[in-house]
């Protein structure tokens, strides 16, 4: 059972347009840009995404993501496929030279966010299916072989100067323009936005090959650390596997970049021409860093174009994602009016602590990986194995930490849990069936509480919601028999099937919760008053008049 998540578009007419070509203009069409793209049109918007290549890229840079990251994914419609492209991980596990285990991470199949905990895929077929995705919905123009040249912001709105493959020109006008343009951003360089840069890095070959027959790998994801080369083994979706191996102090760039270095590499892991496809070899340096502002004027960032991350962690571009998920509605609100465009500043606020977490976890992992010296190697492995003695291995690490800064309630001054927290995602019931949450409910703004609020809320702050097109959630208890169909209007009862958010309410003694498009929770109510002063808040923040007359032009 599953609910449209796209507002409907007429592609001749826009509440935003004010003779701008489009509402919004996506620099980049990688997985990032891609899904903001989607997101964006899916609320309406007319979307332009600029893209330098004239065809896709069809070789593999990321090779999974977390079970947050599915959840942000699934929210563009394209869910319903993951299992054609993914394949969940098992674990990730550390082994030292001689095969002792220095960590051992077992992964989910039905992780907290709804989602396998891990999921390998294969890139290119990611992006095919969010271009599929994009050519279903009106709003998207992508234009392929269009590089950016220029840009200049105007009073509201910003020209874009592009040069297409044949050597024209032409300018595109867009209210707001965000650079998913990568690590090499034009838009970053253009306005001059210095990076943060620690000054990490190491070379590594990555190795993409394409099994020529199934084989199994327990766990899926295994990282040697063997002084005399690093090593990392990746699932890469289906019939896809990656292997990346450390250059080596002495080694160079130019002996380790060539095809036969990488089959001999290869081959101790009966990998071979005869077994398996070489589908890329190369080597990359990684960086950690991030831009030091993430917003000018009209202009945003994100993905690789506002930061950089070691691929330890595998976050990279968990990270850009969410980049683009929390952009998109805010991006939305401030279009439609319904919030000023100071909004966009929580953008860089939220997201930007967040990066740095996951950078520093990742550089701190890379030091702990990236050891030639056997001396060091053999004192880490003893410290690291000391250490485990006795203990079992751990779930998975949860990537989605909470915000502690921005779009959140905070009456004294700072959130309160779980105001900041990305709620998690259980099963459903309504009188159609059961699914998770997100499928059966929708997307958008959530007030998921057990009483029902509309006494306390009054006509101002439910035309408040409605004009954020909220969805107003009445949850139940296991066991209730609900009516077959909805009885009372702009209420959607759901039955908590197996007790889990009636539980993570208790927890927090709370009766509501308002959660943002982004899953994260804008804050929690205990009773009907303090519901409606936490409708409130959010009004409060998002600098919105009450709607009277619907949508309106916005910034």
């Amino acid at each position: 059972m599953t609910m449209s998540t796209t507002r409907p578009h007429d592609p001749y007419e826009s509440p935003t347009d004010t003779g701008t070509d489009t509402d919004v203009a996506v620099v980049g069409n990688g997985p990032v840009g891609a899904a903001l793209s989607v997101l964006l049109a899916q609320r309406g918007l007319r979307v332009t995404v600029l893209e330098r290549r004239p065809r896709p890229y069809l070789l593999p840079r990321a090779t999974s993501f977390d079970g947050e990251t599915a959840r942000l994914l699934a929210a563009t419609g394209v869910g319903d496929r993951f299992g054609e492209i993914t394949e969940p991980a098992t674990g990730y596990q550390w082994h030292t030279a001689a095969g002792e285990t220095l960590l051992d991470i077992a992964f989910s199949p039905t992780g907290r966010y709804g989602w396998p905990d891990a999921n390998t895929m294969h890139q290119p077929a990611l992006e095919r299916l969010l271009a599929a995705r994009a050519a279903a919905l009106p709003g998207v123009t992508v234009l392929r072989g269009h590089r950016v040249v220029d840009l200049a912001e105007r009073d509201d709105r910003v020209s874009l100067t592009v040069e297409t493959d044949d050597g024209a020109a032409r300018t595109v006008d867009a209210r707001w323009v965000v650079g998913c343009d990568g690590a090499n951003s034009f838009v970053r360089e253009h306005l001059g936005v210095p990076m943060t840069d620690l000054g990490f890095s190491y070379e590594w070959l990555l190795c993409d090959v394409e099994l020529r027959e199934p084989r199994a790998f327990t766990p899926t994801n295994v990282q040697i650390c063997d002084p005399a080369r690093p090593t990392t083994l990746v699932g890469s979706g289906p019939g896809h596997r990656r292997w990346e191996f450390m250059r080596l102090p002495g080694e160079s760039s130019a002996e380790l970049n060539r095809p036969e270095t990488a089959w001999r590499l290869l081959k101790p892991f009966g990998v071979t021409p005869e077994t398996a496809t070489l589908l890329r070899s190369t080597t990359y340096i990684f960086r950690a860093a991030w831009a030091d502002e993430w917003r000018s004027g009209r202009v945003l960032l994100a993905g690789d174009a506002a930061h950089l991350m070691p691929p330890f962690a595998g976050q990279g571009m968990c990270s850009g994602l969410r980049d683009a998920a929390n952009l998109a509605w805010k991006l939305d609100l401030t279009l439609r009016g319904l919030a000023d465009a100071s909004l966009l500043d929580t953008y860089a606020e939220e997201r930007r602590q967040h990066v740095k977490e996951s950078i520093l976890s990742s550089v701190q992992l890379g030091r702990v990986i990236c050891v030639t010296d056997p001396a060091a190697a053999a004192e880490r492995d003893a410290t690291v194995l000391a250490g485990r003695r006795g203990r079992t291995g751990p779930g998975a690490p949860d990537a989605a930490k909470p915000l502690s800064a921005g779009l959140l309630r905070a009456p004294s001054g700072a959130p309160r849990a779980p105001a900041g927290e990305v709620v998690p995602q259980w099963r459903v019931s309504t009188a159609d069936g059961t699914g998770l949450f997100d499928a059966v409910v929708g997307g958008g703004f959530v007030l998921l509480t057990t009483d029902d609020p509309r006494p306390a809320l009054g006509e101002d702050r439910w035309s408040f919601l409605a004009a954020l097109d909220t969805r107003v959630v009445r949850l139940s208890p296991p066991g209730t028999v609900l009516p077959p169909e909805d009885t009372e209007p702009g209420l959607t009862d759901v039955i908590d099937t197996d007790g889990f958010y009636r539980a993570y309410l208790a927890e927090h003694d709370a009766s509501a919760l308002l959660v943002r498009p982004d899953y994260h929770v804008f804050g929690a109510a205990r009773g009907t008053e303090d519901t409606a002063a936490l409708v409130d808040g959010l009004r409060d923040r998002l600098a919105a008049a009450v709607p009277t007359g619907g949508p309106h032009r916005g910034t």
